[in-house]
């Protein structure tokens, strides 16, 4: 470890996380319903030219990892990067990033029960879609309560169905545009990426607005930062998972995008129809749409387990730095935060409720709504690196595990993306959204944590004054 004394909060979690967890966990995390269901509304915004925003957002998300990464790798704590703020930018940041981040994670949690409760309606169209939510949201919470090593579990396999899912469709979508499989034995080619108004038919404006689907549909890649204070070996489990991911991912998304918009014209897409359906419809396979329902359901259960998990982790460490009530920082016997995630778990039934008064909307509003809390905390650890990199001598930047390549100019060059993301969500009505939502919480946020230091030194005050009395 880079010595600089720099100091954490003590914690108590079990490292209970193998490698083999952290990898699918990594994936997890980023490969969820903004794939499987969010990909067509893209589309939409922006057609073919959706493989560049997809293309660029993964670069970015590569430099976000790798800037998280080398400070993970030296401070492994599920603190994370709210941690890492209140060191190296200071306490109100720490504190609007711990919070923040938590805010991002519950409103992905209730876009994840939202699309359960849709796409259960394919097999029971009157189904009621809020109690679909509901007893989803329980499931999950239990999982987590249970123990670590049982999220990891739960998530290791719930990734490995979505991994599967991707490569089939890969392999199924490739061989229809080189052989014609599925199309009476004639090759599709790719021409359909601009023979219906062009590669770039809405222009950059398209491109940009695509950009706020993308960085939703990346969000979560943070988190593996998180997973570090549980990790059995952190140093090797985040280099390993970071420098994997990162091509998997982007594979998975910009191949995804490639097939399907080669096989099929961008203006014929549906946005209420995964395009993985209409692909495995298209090559002949059995109950297609079945299949793919229940991958999608599986996907958004891994992500609400993500969401549990990350949210409760963001609580523990808010406790732990005093920035947060204290019951948020009791563990139970399985040295899980269960108030946490019990609190988080009362919060997410918001979505529930937006499943009963909005459930046609939900999905795309709540979506919205937490890309904000991305680009917050994309953008705070970029600010941290390079204000941690400012602190160290030659010998120590020499020393680094895991250093972070063409710093700072990669920091420099994500948020100029994360400028232009917000530029993109004023560009389309629902993502409007997210920056009328996104603008009162961080004014919120500054207000209580001017009233949370108030209460903090009164308590301090009064105490000393008991102390001087004795």
């Amino acid at each position: 470890m880079v010595e600089n004394q720099i100091k954490f909060e003590k914690e108590n979690l079990k490292k209970d996380l193998k490698d083999r967890h952290i990898q699918l966990i990594a994936i997890g995390g980023v490969i969820g319903v903004a794939l499987f269901m969010g990909s067509a509304q893209s589309i939409k915004m922006a057609g073919p030219a959706l493989i560049l925003s997809y293309g660029f957002g993964g670069v970015i998300m590569y430099f976000v990892m790798r800037a998280l990464g080398e400070m993970a790798v030296e401070y492994p704590v599920s603190a994370s990067f709210a941690g890492y703020a209140k060191a190296f930018v200071g306490p109100t940041a720490s504190f609007i990033t711990g919070w923040t981040y938590w805010y991002m994670w519950v409103t992905i949690a209730m876009c994840e029960i939202s699309a359960v409760g849709i796409y259960m309606k394919y097999w029971w169209p009157d189904i009621t879609q809020w109690i679909v939510a509901i007893v989803t949201l329980l499931f999950m919470t239990a999982v987590n309560l249970i123990a670590v090593k049982l999220y990891g579990e739960f998530e290791f396999w719930f990734a490995l169905i979505k991994v599967i899912t991707i490569i089939c469709m890969l392999i199924i979508g490739a061989a229809m545009m080189l052989f014609g499989i599925g199309n009476s034995g004639v090759a599709i080619g790719i021409s359909n990426l601009w023979s219906h108004g062009g590669f770039m038919p809405h222009g950059l404006t398209g491109v940009a607005a695509a950009l706020v689907m993308v960085t939703f549909a990346y969000s979560g890649v943070e988190m593996i930062g998180v997973t570090a204070g549980e990790a059995r070996d952190a140093e090797k489990s985040l280099k390993s998972a970071i420098n994997k991911v990162f091509w998997r991912v982007l594979i998975f998304y910009v191949g995804s995008v490639v097939v399907i918009l080669s096989i099929y014209p961008w203006n014929e897409m549906r946005p209420d129809v995964s395009p993985f359906v209409l692909i495995f419809e298209k090559i002949g396979i059995p109950y297609a749409a079945s299949i793919m329902n229940f991958v999608i359901m599986t996907s958004a259960a891994s992500c609400l387990n993500s969401g549990l998990y990350t949210c409760g982790r963001m609580l523990y460490g808010l406790a732990v730095r005093h920035e947060a009530p204290q019951f948020l920082g009791k563990l139970n016997a399985s040295q899980v935060p269960a108030n946490a995630i019990i609190a988080t778990s009362v919060v997410a039934l918001i979505g529930v409720w937006m499943n009963y008064v909005s459930p046609d909307r939900v999905f795309y509003y709540i979506s919205a709504a937490s890309v904000t809390g991305c680009i917050w905390a994309w953008a705070i650890i970029m600010i941290e690196h390079m204000n941690w990199r400012k602190r160290l001598s030659p010998e120590q930047l020499s020393k680094l595990k895991f250093a972070m390549p063409l710093c700072p100019y990669a920091n420099y060059l994500v948020l100029i993306f994360l400028a232009a993301v917000c530029y993109g969500m004023t560009a389309d009505p629902d993502n409007l959204a997210g920056l009328y939502v996104g603008v009162p919480w961080y004014l919120g946020l500054l207000a209580l944590y001017k009233i949370f230091k108030v209460s903090e030194a009164q308590k301090k005050a009064e105490l000393s004054s008991i102390k001087t009395e004795f």
